[in-house]
């Protein structure tokens, strides 16, 4: 008999390694204790480029049209859906004082209520361009182009250094593509060179492919990989340190130090989430089978974390006594946010509504159906 070909889904270790990524994604958004915000910056987003590297599948190289359109399908779509998704009640949002002028951002306020033409320009934004940024209440959407982009990369640079270069074998190419995007980040940087087809320039985009072959590789020699509690003990101590030092994750802001940080920072804290990720894999229970589905369904936590940390922001308002226009505060309500303990409620909230929202959904449209073939 044929073993069950890897996938997503029957990966329990990689679902788990991505909640435990989108878990600390709400962590981060919720602006709690500086050095945990850094400490999570620093590896959480490249854990997701490289789970997806893991799953890169050599067939693609004969079949790249096929590998495109799943991420097309996997990736633009979603994000054209819930990006006009927000787009159409962004109005409706500003409205109910979900948004405002007064409170929005540490710069002052976010974007007026559109008119017409705003509106039909957002929407061509979105689809011509996946910014990322486009809708305010989506500000993590910038992943979705970035994977789209960096995975497309990664196969085109592996056609070309395969095919044209018979020295380089199965194995060393995703190294060269690693030693070629690293070498590429540090011209960019230290030329201050943006790539204009790209929005935010594509320093994340080429990070993203970057982490992509390390997902690549990290699959092809991960049994040679060994799993200690001491080793994932220093993994994160090294993080602390470099978060006390002010290492960088996968910002805008780059400068040079963080081209040779990053892929480190990067490699050794999906390490830690790994070693943590099979340790809570080898134990079945409650706490398993929600860390399964939940990475199984990291994409609504994505789309519907941050509206979803309003509920928190109204319980903080009333806590505190505050101006109730700060709902409308973004991502989070700064007041206190880096010393009370507000962070831990926002991310079980950011976490738990969409997951429960999801589940509600899939549960009623169960019903109507068995309903109606009745």
């Amino acid at each position: 008999m044929n073993p069950q070909p890897l996938t997503r889904r029957n990966n329990t270790n990689l679902s788990i390694c991505k909640a435990i990524a989108i878990i600390l994604m709400c962590a981060g958004h919720a602006e709690g204790p500086s050095l945990l915000v850094t400490f999570i910056y620093l590896f959480h987003m490249p854990v997701f480029f490289i789970a997806a590297g893991y799953f890169f599948d050599k067939k693609y190289l004969d079949d790249p049209w096929t590998f495109c359109k799943k991420r097309v399908k996997g990736l633009y779509v979603p994000f054209v859906k819930w990006s006009v998704f927000f787009l159409v009640f962004h109005n409706l949002f500003f409205k109910i004082g979900l948004m405002n002028q007064q409170y929005g951002n540490w710069e002052g306020g976010v974007t007026q209520p559109y008119s017409w033409f705003q509106f039909w320009q957002r929407l061509v934004h979105i689809i011509f361009s996946m910014g990322g940024y486009d809708e305010f209440l989506a500000g993590a959407f910038w992943f979705f182009r970035a994977l789209l982009v960096a995975s497309i990369m990664f196969l085109v640079i592996y056609l070309l250094l395969y095919n044209r270069h018979k020295w380089l074998n199965h194995d060393t190419v995703p190294w060269v593509i690693i030693a070629l995007t690293i070498g590429f980040a540090w011209f960019k940087v230290a030329n201050h060179l943006n790539i204009a087809t790209i929005v935010q320039g594509g320093i994340r985009d080429c990070w993203g492919v970057m982490f992509f072959a390390m997902g690549v590789l990290y699959r092809r020699h991960e049994h040679l990989i060994r799993e200690h509690w001491a080793l994932t003990l220093l993994y994160a101590v090294l993080l602390v340190i470099g978060a006390s030092m002010g290492f960088q994750g996968m910002t805008l802001s780059v400068n040079l130090s963080t081209v040779f940080t990053l892929p480190f920072t990067g490699a050794i804290g999906f390490l830690m989430v790994h070693s943590i990720a099979s340790w809570l894999d080898r134990h079945d229970g409650a706490v398993k089978r929600f860390m399964v589905y939940c990475g199984n369904n990291t994409l609504y936590i994505y789309v519907f974390h941050i509206i979803s940390f309003k509920i928190v922001s109204a319980l903080k308002i009333w806590y505190y006594g505050l101006d109730w226009a700060q709902i409308g505060c973004h991502m989070v309500i700064h007041e206190n946010s880096t010393t009370d303990l507000f962070w831990v409620l926002y991310t079980i909230v950011g976490t738990a509504v969409p997951l429960f929202g999801i589940t509600l959904y899939r549960h009623l449209k169960t019903t109507l159906c068995q309903k109606e073939k009745q």
